[in-house]
């Protein structure tokens, strides 16, 4: 028998007919596969691109200070034979969160030299190491594949133009001229201010500023009721015919129960914005009197309470505000702050002491603002923390405590107990009057317009 007859034999003897005609059918594509060129040699080694981030944070406002973005040197960079070529009009990016310059220039057929290039130009380039979600950066690509023009807009009202010239760019300022328009809203409460303020559409800056204006005499939780309203005068600006934002509060009325509270916005001479009464006192008091503005209160002050965990006679030396996870909580009072750290069953703490002998805590946090830490000062109204269950909380919500030279107090009924708010400085008062009376007459006026269109 030869050696195929015996190959044969023993393959049928061994391995299953099915099995074999698989085999044979793997060994073919193998050989297909080895017979198809090779084309590695063409492919593009992938770029290494360094990184701008674009600083993202909640709790940062334009002006903080920002560290300036790391760059790294980039290993290759696209040749201007590889750019995609540009139709010679503009492309427009909005920046989100999570944006980085690099990958924008790339996208419109850039390469990190060019951003280089303007970022050398001049010192109002730094504004790229600066942007924010919401900026609008333009760019104007000729069809060689070099960029003329870069504009970046930080609102459509002001920015900077980066114009391409022998050398480098040149850098001119964009401030355009907005239509100022008054614009009166009216809001009724049937379930809370901030629903009712929906409603009408105003600008949830507003409502939270409003109810910044009048913390320190009205508790937005307990003292509203239906039937409740409140009026907001404010400027709005347009461009072109399309809105473009609004400005501060001019004047606010809030009728509570038959009461009623107005205030008036007034720059004092120093430069000072502060809300004012018709008569001149300060609507900013001493101290807030909550230090959230969405909760309920799950725990007053008492001295004689039953502690849930222990179930012992504790006294409850504060007022416990149950909110959701993640809420903002405010300095009810300027002050410094002595305290923010991890503390035993009071989880993250910050403890601010104020002028005059009081101090407050604030307990259980999730987590501090931004920059904040101890021997920062803070204004009043100003965010701090974030409510959590840290510590011994038994669920999210903030431990409030107030204290005067040591001993605790009741923060729901101390505050009526405070010295009263300051008024307009005697040499302001005639200066304060007269404005006051222009923006009231215009109050009134709108107020009367709004009533007859009903």
């Amino acid at each position: 028998m030869d050696l195929f007859e015996s190959s044969k034999q023993f393959l049928e003897e061994y391995y299953p007919r099915d099995h074999l005609l698989i085999a044979g059918v793997l060994s073919l594509i193998i050989l297909i596969f080895l017979a198809i060129p090779n084309d590695g040699d063409n492919t593009e080694p992938s770029i290494a691109r360094n990184r701008i981030s674009v600083p993202i944070s909640p709790a940062i406002q334009e002006d903080d200070e920002l560290p300036s973005s790391e760059i790294s040197i980039p290993q290759r960079q696209l040749s201007p034979e590889s750019r995609p070529k540009s139709r010679d009009t503009w492309q427009t990016f909005v920046i989100e969160s999570g944006d980085n310059l690099s990958e924008i220039f790339l996208n419109v057929g850039l390469t990190d030299q060019d951003l280089f290039r303007v970022l050398d130009s001049s010192d109002e380039a730094q504004i790229l190491n600066r942007i924010y979600p919401g900026y609008e950066l333009g760019f104007l690509v000729s069809n060689s594949g070099e960029l003329d023009k870069l504009q970046v807009l930080k609102n459509p009202l002001e920015g900077f133009i980066f114009i391409r010239e022998e050398g480098g760019y040149k850098v001119e300022l964009i401030a355009k001229e907005a239509q100022i328009l008054p614009t009166f809203k009216v809001g009724i409460i049937e379930d809370s201010l901030f629903l009712a303020g929906q409603k009408e559409q105003i600008p949830a800056a507003h409502l939270m500023e409003m109810a910044n204006i009048f913390g320190g005499v009205i508790d937005f939780i307990l003292d509203p009721r239906q039937g409740d309203s409140f009026s907001i005068l404010y400027d709005e600006k347009y461009l072109d015919g399309a809105f473009v934002g609004h400005n501060d509060i001019l004047v606010t009325q809030f009728i509570n129960q038959g009461r009623t509270f107005t205030a008036i916005r007034y720059i004092n001479r120093d430069g000072e914005l502060g809300y004012y009464s018709p008569e001149g006192e300060s609507m900013r008091k001493a101290f807030l009197r909550n230090p959230l503005d969405v909760f309920r209160i799950s725990s007053n002050f008492n001295p004689r309470r039953r502690h849930p965990i222990l179930n012992t006679i504790r006294a409850h030396k504060g007022t416990d505000y149950a909110a959701p996870t993640g809420t903002p909580i405010r300095a009810t009072s300027d002050g410094r702050i002595t305290r923010a750290s991890r503390y035993g069953s009071f989880g993250n703490l910050v403890t601010i002491k104020h002028s005059g002998g009081f101090e407050t805590k604030y307990a259980h946090l999730s987590r501090f603002a931004s920059g904040i830490s101890r021997g920062d000062r803070v204004r009043q109204g100003e965010v701090i923390g974030y409510v959590g269950a840290t510590g011994g909380a038994t669920g999210p919500h903030l431990h409030y405590e107030f204290l005067v030279n040591g001993v605790h107090q009741n923060p729901r009924t101390i505050l009526d107990k405070l010295p009263k708010a300051e008024s307009i400085h005697p040499d302001e008062m005639a200066l304060f009057s007269e404005q006051a009376k222009k923006l009231l007459d215009q109050f009134d006026e709108l107020s009367e317009l709004r009533s007859s269109n009903y």
